[in-house]
């Protein structure tokens, strides 16, 4: 997910020629209230914007990228590569108790009959 909103893109250096994997996010353009949530937002409505949100990253090219990013970073906030603040924090606990369950590489690939196929999931 592109932040435009209360997260800002890290300064990384690009040289001339490289192509930053911003560039094809299937977000880009896309208002950043469906990725970041604001302070009142509770319940269903926050769960309605999330899942837009992951619809979005569903399809995108750099979906890997952007998640990695978000998980390298610690980004606090947002949806980032079809993952909310709430799935990125039940990730890291689960490697900081040692399980090392490997993220599907797109969201397409999850298994949809086996489970219930949600982050809590993974």
């Amino acid at each position: 997910m592109l932040p435009v909103g209360p997260s800002s893109p890290p300064t990384e250096e690009i040289t001339p020629g490289d192509r930053d994997w911003r560039e094809d996010a299937a977000c880009r353009g896309v208002e950043s209230s469906v990725f970041f949530s604001p302070d009142s937002e509770r319940g269903t409505a926050r769960a309605r914007r999330e899942s837009s949100a992951k619809q979005i990253c569903e399809g995108c090219p750099v979906l890997v990228q952007c998640r990695d990013h978000a998980l390298s970073t610690g980004e606090p906030y947002g949806v980032w590569g079809g993952m909310t603040e709430t799935d990125r924090r039940r990730h890291a606990r689960r490697l900081g108790r040692g399980e090392h369950r490997p993220l599907p590489p797109r969201h397409l690939d999850r298994p949809t009959s086996a489970g219930t196929g949600d982050a809590a999931s993974w």
